[in-house]
């Protein structure tokens, strides 16, 4: 079982909250009802669900890195008759590439069917890191690489990078490694221009978490269990102890006014704190229900063993 809101946007129609909107606006319906109500658990393989009265079908979500090589546009079809990312691609889904590398950019790209995700990694207040490495036109002096890291307008926007590193040099350039949040098109390379030092090949080697690493160019692959828990924990999107609920969602709601992490938990031992304080003495003695830690009476004088207290019976209750 999943929350409606989920279900709508990893089936691609939307991010998360403007499904949220769509079921508050009145746009969606369960089983013929129209459902109103945040958080819902739905179960989309049994259950019929329309967004503006279309029907939502249920389909395997999937996950894939592909390593694009140069040439390809990077979209779901061109009217051109170029050739796309999705020509390397052999699966059943129907998954959309998640950003954009230029045609002449080659490296790490992501496809999905979860239109979540693919909100989360491409939207800059996330913060995803992106890494590029770069030849460049030439050999820059450091001047040149700190302006990119203190920032550079492009389209009336600065833009900084997060790191700017020289890894070495070639007959014809330096070849750098640039760490940017920004998913803007040909962003890294419109960078480069402003400085003057035009990138002669970009490579994309790593989307947060994952690396292009050991990934033939033109192959692609499915994400690991552990890649997809990495790349969705990183954007906040860890549901698998939640019961469908983001650490985003749990978050805003720890942090709730009158709320603690505690809240409604129940006490066990008769409300008592049981780790040792000073004086205390061992947290597990006198673990008696109801006993807590009272001395018993007992006389434990020399030769007589351990002998009951013989004093005056208990008075009984009236």
């Amino acid at each position: 079982m999943e929350r409606l809101q989920h279900v709508i946007a990893s089936h691609g129609l939307t991010s998360r909250r403007k499904a949220e909107q769509m079921i508050a606006s009145g746009r969606v319906s369960v089983d013929g009802q129209i459902v109103q109500e945040m958080g819902l658990r739905v179960d989309p393989q049994r259950q019929t669900i329309r967004v503006d009265g279309k029907v939502v079908k249920w389909e395997r979500r999937r996950y894939l890195m592909l390593n694009k090589p140069s040439g390809y546009i990077t979209t779901a079809a061109d009217e051109r008759g170029r050739r796309t990312v999705l020509d390397l691609i052999n699966v059943p889904e129907r998954v959309v590439p998640v950003g954009r590398l230029d045609r002449k950019t080659s490296g790490l790209l992501l496809l999905t069917n979860d239109g979540e995700l693919l909100y989360r990694i491409t939207h800059p207040k996330f913060e995803l890191e992106k890494e590029y490495e770069a030849m460049l036109d030439g050999f820059p002096p450091p001047a040149a690489l700190e302006r990119l890291r203190r920032g550079i307008t492009v389209d009336g926007v600065k833009v900084a990078a997060a790191q700017v590193r020289p890894m070495h040099n070639e007959e014809s350039g330096t070849v750098v490694r640039i760490v940017i949040h920004e998913g803007r098109n040909r962003i890294v390379r419109r960078m480069l221009e402003q400085i003057g030092y035009p990138a002669v090949k970009l490579l994309r080697t790593r989307v947060g978490p994952l690396h292009v690493r050991g990934l033939p160019s033109g192959a692609s692959r499915d994400l690991t269990p552990g890649e997809l828990e990495q790349i969705r924990e990183s954007v906040g999107l860890n549901e698998s102890a939640t019961g469908g609920e983001t650490s985003e969602e749990r978050r805003s709601r720890q942090a709730a006014p009158g709320k603690t992490r505690d809240a409604g938990r129940p006490r066990t031992g008769g409300g008592g704190d049981r780790r040792r304080t000073p004086g205390s003495g061992n947290a597990f003695q006198g673990g008696r229900s109801g006993g807590g830690n009272a001395p018993r009476n007992r006389d434990r004088r020399s030769g007589g063993g351990r002998q009951e207290y013989s004093g005056k019976p208990p008075r009984k209750p009236d």
